[in-house]
């Protein structure tokens, strides 16, 4: 029996996953790393460790199923998106890693947007520049670390550096290859226009595949070190979010999923390239070849519930030590007591500022309306229902769009956690149905390698021959009313705060100096 692999660069890991032809899981084991902060907005990683953990995942999964790495008949790759790894003329990584969520790069975004024209910047890219996004972390490197600059020979993605340590080959995909501001996303392919008018070398950047498409083999080295056979195909794989959606299914026109990881994204399927005329979403190639997807970006969802676990809830991480239970679970119990809307206290998650729908990188995380009947059950709801609150503008803007929501699907941390997802369904009036394969990236990754393998003639013939929906809840009319009015009140606070947010980011710039 043949199996693939899917192997995930998230932020906090690298996850292996072994998957059955069949799309049966058999495997996975995840390797954590850290994240440096150097600076207020940055945040770095060591792309050694990145690769580190690959092969660590790969061979203790491999271990967990007992099976040799010569029964792997492909490998497929995600990651997270946007990260700048640049590599000198023999491969060597010159810094860490910038990665999606660092902020500093607002001042490049600008001069990017001026020199290209925000016209051809949006014809070009669908997008508009981004701090999270790739080409302004180089123009970045080009303007305060000149030095290293010079020494830049190629600039990978995450997962793409993964790849050439296992590969040897310089190659991405289109789906995490939009998320640089270098790619022409309607034509599916690098953009002169952007590389040209930037003065970026064309030769800085990889050869970019099709999703399910062979982009390399196992060479003798990375075999040596995963466990893995050399000549094994490695296929082209997605962006995380794209592959992701792979992985739920997201794969026809009226499917959307809500995905509540470390980020919170709204991700929904296209035939054709369609954007947001105020540009508040992204649109991006999808991992299907010639299919589009919209996609709007919290940067702080589940990453809000995880600061609120360890700076509020350390009582609540000691019982469940102790119990041998999720921390979370017990946060969830405790949310539950707090009625809807938290008696009105509401969240606004910036805690790293935000995309969808402010790209705004001053925005921080408020607390409004704090009152002594307060406690730590309603501040734990008011986070859920904060977050919920920003997917659902994001569901806005989708429909606005025109784009058909047929089902939507929950995926990622947040959706295991059933109060969560009845709040998200509440908020937004849309059903978040789970399937009955909550694996994330790293199985659409590897539904993406069963394409190359032929095993699958197509990846929507890959999805509809693995992916059930198991659970849809219904929408609570009477909260859902009574969110309408919240959520209300939530989209009023950041336009009221927005020049506060500026003062503070310029006075916290000037206690630095």
């Amino acid at each position: 029996m043949s199996y693939l692999l899917g192997i995930d660069v998230g932020t906090t890991s690298t996850r292996a996953l072994l998957v059955a032809v069949d799309g049966t899981v058999i495997a996975s084991h995840a390797t954590e790393y850290p994240l440096f902060t150097p600076r207020p907005n940055w945040a770095e990683q060591d792309p050694q460790d990145w690769w580190a953990a690959a092969c660590e995942s790969t061979r203790a999964a491999l271990a967990k199923a007992g099976i040799d790495g010569r029964e792997v008949a492909a490998v497929g790759l995600s990651g997270q998106m946007h990260g700048s790894v640049f590599l000198d003329e023999s491969d060597r990584v010159i810094r860490r890693a910038i990665l999606w969520c660092d902020q500093r790069t607002a001042r490049q975004c600008e001069s990017i947007t001026e020199a290209v024209g925000e016209r051809d910047v949006i014809a070009e890219t669908l997008n508009p520049v981004l701090t999270g996004f790739t080409a302004p972390k180089i123009v970045w490197l080009r303007d305060e670390e000149p030095a290293n600059y010079e020494r830049v020979r190629k600039v990978l993605l995450p997962k793409d550096y993964v790849r050439l340590r296992l590969t040897g080959e310089y190659a991405t995909e289109v789906s995490d290859a939009s998320g640089t501001s270098l790619l022409n996303v309607p034509e599916r392919r690098w953009s002169d226009v952007m590389l040209d008018r930037l003065e970026i070398p064309r030769e800085w950047m990889p050869d970019v595949y099709e999703s399910p498409e062979v982009s390399g083999a196992i060479t003798a080295e990375a075999a040596a070190e995963t466990g893995l056979s050399a000549g094994t195909p490695v296929v082209g794989g997605g962006g995380d979010q794209a592959a992701g959606a792979v992985g739920n299914g997201i794969v026809r026109s009226g499917l959307v999923s809500v995905s509540t990881g470390t980020s919170g994204v709204v991700f929904a399927h296209l035939d054709e390239p369609a954007m947001d005329q105020k540009l508040r979403t992204h649109t991006f190639c999808h991992a299907v070849p010639g299919k589009w997807h919209v996609m709007g970006v919290m940067l702080s969802a589940g990453g809000s519930l995880r600061w609120m676990r360890d700076t509020l809830c350390g009582a609540e991480v000691e019982v469940a030590d102790n119990l041998g239970v999720d921390p979370y679970a017990l946060m969830s119990e405790e949310a539950a007591r707090a009625p809807v809307g938290s008696e009105g206290l509401i969240f606004l998650p910036y805690l790293t500022g935000e995309r969808t729908p402010y790209p705004d990188p001053y925005a921080r995380g408020v607390f409004f309306g704090l009152s002594l009947r307060h406690g730590k059950p309603h501040m734990i709801r008011a986070v859920l229902e904060g977050v919920a609150y920003g997917l659902c503008d994001s569901f806005e803007i989708i429909e606005a769009m025109g784009v058909e929501i047929s089902e939507v699907r929950a995926s990622g941390g947040g959706a295991r956690s059933a109060l969560w997802r009845q709040i998200q369904t509440d908020v937004t009036g849309h059903p978040h149905s789970t399937i009955n394969v909550d694996e994330g990236p790293a199985y659409g990754a590897a539904l993406l390698a069963s394409v190359a393998t032929g095993a699958f003639a197509s990846v929507e013939e890959a999805c509809a021959a693995t992916i059930d929906v198991v659970e849809r809840p219904e929408v609570d009319a009477m909260n859902h009313e009574l969110y309408a009015g919240w959520h209300r009140l939530y989209q009023s606070l950041y336009a009221q705060l927005r020049g506060s947010f500026q003062i503070a980011a310029g006075l916290v710039e000037e206690s630095r100096t």
